[in-house]
Order: structure tokens, then sequence, then C-alpha cells
């Protein structure tokens, strides 16, 4: 099998996200979980995006991993690289993002990468090489109180300089606009100057279309689901792309459906307050008992009831920030989040095993845990729900389909919404 284009995820919702893009424009791709073995059995696609948890991990961890995906991906002859970051370009202070595209760009050997995280769809822009969201600075935000990875710096050039090893530079939105011709000349002469990572201006679709048009020779890009827009249209002018095909719905499943949210975004507090008002909802406290196995043992027994009737079940641990932050003082940071996260790894085991067959599962760190929880190899895309989330079906024996949800993204009733297209 031969794949246009690779693409390394640093969480498992900005995979599908990245997915989610791509079959929208007509590339046939495949998200796998993890790094696959050598042997792996995968359908035929254009696109292939490996889907890793290294955004929070330590740094060296998610270059040794990355590394490896991106190994697995060029013996299958990719084209081109793109890594995935968040749209709100959030990792570690030590800077996954920047060793890890340090790491990319030696080991294919490239002299520059275009940085862009923009994705006007989802209200993320960047001007002037600060990153926005919505009409906020990103340090203005709601990311500023992030559990894991507040962002309390909003100018890219800044925070990517503080992780790579290697010249960052701006390619302004003057010269963006300017088209394609314009902003390829300009990548070259910064090239030609020793710089390595350009951090580029976008604050409109248009922008990320001339980007992806100019990009059509770098091997690596890294970036948001945005910059990825005008990638297909390369492949097709190229003739190796065939003309856009419709998504399918994933089909009937059967079972039952249920909600996990562990995001604490603001945009899933309000998606979880909207559920709540109409479905049974359990809050997962990671403060009432020691253990992950005895937490969800709780909160499984307070929702039997409708479980058993078939009933849609909300879990939940999206708080406010003060209460995030009590809970951390508690147990401290990494301990409550691994609390979190294993709490909602057993449920959603112990809900598949129960009949459940369509999961929404809102939160980054928890779609990881719940995908590894369920031992999912590879998912194959189906229709977007909002942008930058698709419905996904699993590969394998057992029909399961999933939604991974950024915590930031979709509207109030999006759980709601997602749950009706499926039903």
């Amino acid at each position: 099998m031969t794949v246009l284009l690779g693409c390394i995820a640093d969480d498992f919702t900005g995979a599908t996200d990245l997915a989610n893009t791509l079959v929208r424009d007509g590339m046939r791709t495949v998200q796998t979980i993890g790094v696959p073995s050598a042997d792996t059995d995968l359908p035929e696609c254009d696109a292939l995006v490996v889907a890793l948890k290294s955004r929070t991990i330590p740094a060296v961890e998610a270059v040794a991993q990355s590394l490896a995906a991106l190994e697995w991906l060029l013996a299958r002859g990719v084209r081109q690289v793109f890594f995935k970051i968040c749209s709100t370009f959030d990792s570690t202070d030590a800077g996954n993002i920047g060793q890890v595209a340090d790491a990319l760009l030696d080991a294919l050997g490239e002299e520059i990468a275009v940085v862009c995280p923009a994705y006007p769809a989802n209200r993320r822009t960047v001007y002037q090489g600060y990153l926005f969201v919505g009409d906020a600075l990103l340090s203005d935000s709601p990311m500023r109180d992030h559990p894991l990875t507040p962002m309390t710096d909003a100018n890219l050039i800044r925070i990517l300089g503080r992780q790579s090893r290697y010249p960052v530079s701006l390619l302004p939105w003057s010269i963006v606009s300017a088209g394609a011709p314009a902003t390829e000349e300009a990548l070259a002469s910064l090239a030609a100057q020793g710089v390595r990572h350009v951090v580029a201006d976008a604050v409109r679709d248009e922008d990320l279309f001339t980007l992806g048009a100019a990009c059509r020779k770098m091997r690596l890009l890294t970036g948001g689901a945005g910059l990825a827009l005008g990638l297909p249209e390369n492949f097709r002018r190229a003739g190796l792309l065939s003309d856009r095909m419709d998504t399918e719905l994933p089909g009937h499943v059967g079972g039952s459906a249920a909600v996990l949210a562990g995001s604490c975004s603001e945009a899933t507090r309000a998606q979880v307050a909207e559920m709540a008002s109409r479905h049974t909802s359990v809050l997962i406290d990671p403060l009432a008992a020691d253990t992950a196995t005895a937490i969800a043992n709780a909160a499984l027994s307070k929702a039997n009831g409708a479980l058993a009737r078939g009933e849609t079940v909300l879990f939940y641990s999206s708080v406010e920030p003060a209460t995030v932050a009590a809970i951390q003082s508690r147990l401290g940071l990494t301990p409550s989040a691994a609390l979190v996260e294993e709490t909602f790894a057993e449920l959603a085991k112990a809900l598949v095993a129960q009949g459940v067959r369509r999961l929404v599962v809102a939160g980054g760190e928890t779609s990881g845990a719940v995908v590894a929880a369920l031992g999912v190899q590879a998912l194959t895309i189906g229709p977007q729900i909002d942008p930058g989330v698709p419905w996904t079906r699993v590969l394998g024996p057992k029909p399961l389909l999933l939604a991974l949800k950024s915590g930031n993204f979709g509207g109030p009733d999006f759980f709601s919404r997602a749950l009706a297209m499926v039903q």
C-alpha cells in the first residue's frame, strides 16, 4: 500500500480532527491508535494518521514515539509528513512541540518547515505570530486555566523559540495574503537564511489554502488540522488523487449509547450542562475513593437502572477551574489527572461489556485513555458532527462507533446532535 500523506498526531482527538479534514476533501483516511506493527492489515487509503498520546509525556518519550511513527509511515511510501499539534499550541513546558518538530526535521533531512495551528472554522487564527482563540489572545482565553497545559503566552515565535534548538521566524499575513507564489518565494528566502521553523500567519481559510499550495514541495509540515485544508488539492493536481468522494454514515451498530466527558474546558462544561438537563448524569469525583476501579464501580451503580433500560447516560468530571484546583491541591496535578483517566478507562470497558456500542468521548487525554483501554487499533472516519469532530468506526470484529472530541470543540448541544446522527 502506497500512501500519499502520513500524519503524526500528538493526541487522539487531534488525530480525528485532522482525519476529518482530509476525508471531507476526498482523501480515504485511516487512523491508527499508536504505531501499528509492520504486518498490520489496513484498508487501502490515501492518508494514514498515527494517533499518539504524546502531548503531555516527557519530551524524550514524545520524540521517540514520533520517530517510531515516522519510520512506520516512511515504510509505506508516504510523500509528505504532517505533524499534527493542537490548535491552541499546548504541550508541556519542556516543549514537546519544538523537540518533536526538530527531530522530524532531522530525520527527514529537511531544511525548513511551516508551523501553523490556525483553523478559522474553529475560531483559531494567527496574526503577527500571535495565536487568537476567537477574539481573545490565547493567553486571555480559557486555555490559561487548562489543568495540564496552561497557556499564558500567545506569541508562537517566543514559545517555539524556547522549545526548539533551531532558528524560528515569522511568515507575516502581508506575504501569505499575496498568494502562493509570494509565500513560496518568502519560504525559500527564509530557508537560505538558516531559519528552520516558520510560524505562518493565517486569519482566513484562504490563507490556509495558500499555505498548502506553497508547501507542496515540503516533506514536513507542523500545525493544526486547518493547515491540511490545501493538501488534498496538491495531490489531486498532480494526478495522484481522484475527485472528491462522499462520506457515508458509519452504519447501524445496535446497542445503547453513553457519553464520557473528562475535559474541563468551557465548551465541554456547557455541553455537559445541556446533556445533564435531559439525561441521567453521573459526576466522576476523584476524591470519592482511592482507586479508579472503586470510583468507576460507584458511578456505574448510580447509572445501572438507566443503562438497563437502554437509556443514554452521561458520565462527567467536567467541573469549574476552582474545583479542579482544589482537587489537584489534595491529590497533586499528575496523580489527579491519572486517576480521572483511569476511571474513564474502567468505565469504557464496563460499558462496552454491557452492550454500549456508541460512545462520545470529550477531552484528548480522556479519549486516549478510552481507546487504549478498549484495545482499539485503527479507525475509519465517518461524517462530521461539528468542525473537527467526526464519527469513527472501530476496525475489528466487534461493532463500535466512537466520537472523540477535543474539549474545546463543538456547540452546547454537541452530545445530543452527535447521538442523533447514529440512532
